[in-house]
């Protein structure tokens, strides 16, 4: 559809067929005669140049080629909210017309018209739009709210709405829709780029049940976010992503009540902006997927203690990132409500090649985590990630100065800081027996990847899986595995192998504790697993 051209052109977000763009001029180019519109396209690789023609600049552009100059009958403003909600619905008035001539029957040659049809049917319309409570208009045009009052009168139970990727031009456009609305409770309007305030305005009550506010792909800054807020007096989830956020500010007296806040693809200026945002007491997810942030600390709490900033924080997702030392996974394990983590795509994460051996370090370093990249961690693995990280840094921490006379134990602050968690493992488990020391190599040596195959003789239907599997692995954690795998709980398991070298003998895997190479288990050797 082609709109008749607003007299607020200048600002307005645009159609031009299926390209979105930006009204930045709007007058004559000479030599040539008529009104011409000068956009930015929301493509760049649409335009043709940076808003200079012939010499002369007539606007501006973020991109060199992103310029183009339209005529206006090119140019789709787009429509109000209820002709767009009346049209996705199948509601408009062109359906109504169509009922009007069905309403005339010929008997012989006379046409006879049931009066009356035509309100029965708007009344059937009127009721259906009242009964819509979940709405999306997504790419539906929307430019405005429409006559005043109307929205209100035609669908008063409305709830939620999606009106991402349309052509809203100004957070004032947003707020005359949601005042009609009088129990929003949830709104996306990403995808559209429009201008926010950039002073306070009064509060008012157009927001006061909204707790969904996904505002993705808008162009709002931190600084808008916050001058918005107090609009927003209940908002429990926030969406931000792709907004080119780079720096925070400390919430004050606003978004208090905020539960999930997600700032991916933002980059920010480093770790050090999350401290701003870390006293929001009720937050209890937080994603900053590829935010660039290459480390995390907090400051004000030792290790062995727990941080007062995210007091609340469950669910913490850093993945795509840059964050390249170990110490930034110590650090997590201050935070005292944490529970799941997703950190794929992070560099430290490249210093263990083998992925049962880094989830094992990771899970070993942070005590109170539940799931680790969506995966449970079963207490069984917990208790198999510990024992190993005690033993696996055994030597380390005797070199460092520890000792098992309690009296001497007295590692360096380099070991401690590096091991945060040790001496509580020692403590738990006691501290990592001589005999396991023995012989104890660097994990990262390839020579402690055993490639096995893994045999159901029982259940032929399930084909032998190969696998690669650290020979310091023990078998309660080859269990863990498994049940991953098979969905069988490990408790149910019996596990034995067989090996060429010992003539089709059968050795049974009874020790849960005990690690693979306890039993002399070689490459190329074959794990029978039973139920």
């Amino acid at each position: 559809m082609t709109a008749r051209m607003p007299s607020d052109a200048l600002g307005r977000r645009i159609l031009c067929g299926a390209e979105y763009a930006t009204v930045r001029y709007v007058g004559s180019v000479p030599p040539t005669a008529g009104v011409w519109l000068g956009v930015e396209w929301d493509d760049p690789q649409r335009g043709k140049h940076d808003g200079t023609y012939e010499g002369t600049q007539y606007f501006k552009c973020r991109h060199p080629r992103g310029g183009s100059f339209i005529r206006p009958s090119k140019a789709n403003f787009g429509v109000d909210f209820l002709t767009a909600l009346q049209g996705r619905y199948g509601l408009n008035d062109e359906q109504d017309i169509q009922h009007g001539a069905e309403n005339a029957f010929v008997f012989g040659k006379k046409t006879v018209e049931f009066i009356g049809l035509d309100s029965v049917a708007e009344q059937q319309r009127q009721a259906r739009l009242n009964q819509l409570v979940d709405i999306s208009v997504r790419e539906c045009a929307v430019s405005h709210a429409g006559q005043k009052e109307e929205i209100s009168r035609t669908c008063a139970n409305i709830r939620h709405i999606n009106l991402s990727k349309n052509l809203i031009s100004s957070w004032e456009t947003v707020t005359a829709i949601a005042s009609q609305v009088q129990n929003l409770e949830t709104l996306n309007i990403s995808e559209n780029k429009m201008k926010f305030p950039h002073t306070s305005t009064s509060v008012s009550r157009v927001f006061s049940k909204l707790s969904v506010l996904a505002l993705n792909q808008t162009e709002i800054t931190w600084t808008e976010v916050l001058l918005c807020a107090p609009e927003w007096p209940v908002l429990e989830e926030l969406y931000l992503t792709s907004n080119n956020i780079t720096v925070l500010e400390r919430p004050d007296n606003v978004l208090q009540t905020l539960k999930v806040l997600d700032l991916s693809d933002n980059q920010l200026l480093d770790g050090n902006q999350l401290h701003l945002i870390a006293h929001l007491p009720r937050l209890e997810q937080l994603i900053l997927r590829n935010t660039g942030i290459s480390s995390i600390h907090f400051p004000d709490a030792g290790f062995g203690y727990k941080t007062k900033m995210f007091p609340s924080l469950k669910h913490l997702a850093v993945q795509d990132n840059k964050i390249s030392q170990w110490s930034s996974v110590n650090e997590l394990d201050k935070l005292p409500s944490l529970r799941s983590l997703q950190c794929h795509n992070n560099p430290f994460m490249d210093t263990e090649k083998n992925p049962e051996t880094l989830r094992q370090l990771i899970i070993a370093k942070i005590s109170q985590l539940e799931v680790l990249n969506k995966s449970e961690i079963l207490p069984a693995e917990r208790r198999g990630a510990e024992l190993d990280y005690r033993k696996i840094f055994g030597n380390d921490w005797l070199a460092a100065g520890g000792n098992w006379n309690p009296e001497k134990n007295k590692p360096s602050e380099e070991f401690l800081a590096a091991h945060p968690r040790y001496l509580f493992l020692c403590l738990k488990y006691g501290a990592p027996e001589e005999g396991e020391l023995k012989g104890q190599q660097p994990l990262t040596l390839k020579n402690q990847l055993l490639t096995l195959t893994i045999k159901c003789p029982e259940k032929p239907e399930r084909k032998p899986v190969e696998k690669k599997l650290p020979e310091s692995m023990t078998v309660q954690r080859v269990k863990g595995l498994l049940y991953r795998l098979l969905k069988i709980p490990g408790s149910e398991l019996k596990l034995s192998y067989k090996s060429s070298k010992l003539e089709g003998k059968e050795v049974e895997l009874d020790n849960d504790l005990k690690p693979l190479q306890f039993y002399s288990i070689e490459n190329g050797d074959c794990v029978l697993v039973r139920w």
